[in-house]
């Protein structure tokens, strides 16, 4: 279910050229740790065996893909080369770094197999919100929501066979944090993915609407962390959730709400805007009444490691931080409360959102996303209240004035009482 390998695989056919697929593991990135790089690696591990299995070679490269990769596309008389997008500053390098290394006569293609409409088609400029971009979007779905074709057993063998992997080599090649530990309720790989997919058609779409914003119910999709690491395609996720609207229709239609339109959204603000990480990234009227009140007193103010620890004076708020540290994925609705929070507890909205992305890409399975960056209550599939759109107002608009959070919605305990049972929420997760 990747267009970047199918596209691939049609020129391999059309030319009678074997095809080769090398994913290029570097040593760091970001604030990701062994948690994020055990479900890459394992999900891997099962790329390996489906490529074999195919007569594709899979080839693992230890290191940045432009000391690596050029090399390998020499070495092996590569004839043309094919990658996915990601509109993150340091993918979109990787791919630069690459382009300038590669021998001029090897074509090198971008395919968008991240989004179902892809991300310079759906628009060519930075959107200002869901209503701005939905119209755009659900327009071109026809043309590219559609099935895959399948991968086929490749009929042209490799005059070389890949090198085995030493997979624990990769393991120890990795300068990560070891101490934020794997999770246990979510078995990476496809084939894991695909059955939280069949599971959350049968158990939980049906409440999706009505409950999706109570986390104490099991009404989510719960599928980021495949999404993330492209072990499971949104694009295969729709094409089975659609099949299901006659049944469930407001559900559907919700869940196309956040897996495509937000998703794609969030998609949009990276790749349009540079700042999609910081409060220059945010709109000029966020920016103006985050400026206003950055030196409004703050009724509590706490350091990184205490908010870390989930050692605040509110429970519900460490509850969702507890949640995330040991699940490795906190409830879509929490995380706008939880960012809210960080933005009314620090020294100023930059630390906010530097607190508020550091602890998201540490801990979240699904962190280092676009998603975590300015994602809206993605819970279709992606399950945040991203940390632009908390903190700075994206996609959002101005509301009334107040302390600290000037014109940026604003979020409070009473209101959360208001919509579920916090009691038994915190009780869940109790230091």
């Amino acid at each position: 279910d990747n267009w970047a390998f199918l596209y691939a695989q049609r020129l391999a056919l059309k030319q009678e050229l074997p095809l080769h697929v090398c994913f290029c593991l570097v040593p760091k990135f970001l604030d990701a740790t062994i948690r994020h790089y055990s479900f890459m690696l394992r999900g891997l591990q099962e790329v390996a065996k489906e490529c074999a299995e195919l007569n594709i070679p899979f080839h693992l490269l230890l290191g940045y893909a432009k000391d690596v990769l050029p090399t390998f596309v020499v070495e092996h008389g590569v004839g043309g080369l094919v990658t996915d997008f990601c509109p993150l500053r340091l993918p979109r390098q990787w791919v630069e770094d690459v382009r300038e290394q590669l021998p001029e006569d090897v074509p090198f293609a971008q395919v968008d197999a991240h989004n179902i409409v892809p991300c310079w088609v759906a628009s060519p400029k930075q959107e200002y919100s869901a209503r701005t971009i939905r119209g755009k979007i659900h327009a071109q779905l026809p043309e590219f929501l559609t099935e895959f074709p399948p991968v086929v057993r490749h009929p042209y063998p490799p005059s070389c066979p890949a090198e085995p992997i030493a997979w624990e080599a990769c393991y120890s090649s990795l300068q990560v944090d070891r101490t934020v530990k794997e999770v246990e309720w979510a078995t990476p790989g496809t084939a894991a993915g695909l059955a939280v997919l069949q599971s959350f058609i049968a158990e939980r779409l049906k409440s999706f609407s009505s409950h999706r914003n109570d986390p104490n119910k099991a009404a989510l999709s719960n599928l980021s962390p495949w999404f993330h690491f492209g072990q499971v395609s949104t694009q295969r996720t729709i094409l089975e959730v659609q099949k299901h609207r006659a049944k469930h229709k407001e559900s559907v239609d919700a869940f196309v709400e956040e897996a495509v339109v937000r998703r794609e959204l969030a998609e949009n603000f990276c790749y349009y805007n540079e700042n999609y990480d910081s409060v220059q990234g945010a709109y000029n009227w966020a920016q103006t009444t985050l400026k206003l009140h950055a030196k409004d007193k703050r009724p509590f103010l706490y350091k990184l490691q205490e908010l870390e620890q989930g050692t605040t004076h509110d429970p519900l708020w460490n509850a969702a931080q507890l949640q995330m540290v040991r699940e490795g994925k906190m409830h879509g609705f929490l995380r706008m409360y939880w960012a809210k929070k960080i933005l009314e507890w620090t020294r100023s909205p930059e630390e906010a959102l530097q607190f508020a992305i550091y602890l998201n890409d540490r801990y979240e399975l699904d962190g280092t996303d676009p998603n975590g960056y300015v994602g809206k209550l993605q819970d279709g599939g992606m399950g945040r209240g991203g940390c632009l759109w908390s903190i700075c107002g994206i996609h959002d608009q101005g509301w009334a004035e107040r302390a600290i959070f000037g014109k940026i919605r604003y979020m409070n305990y009473a209101g959360c009482k208001r919509k579920f049972d916090v009691g038994q929420f915190e009780r869940r997760y109790a230091p």
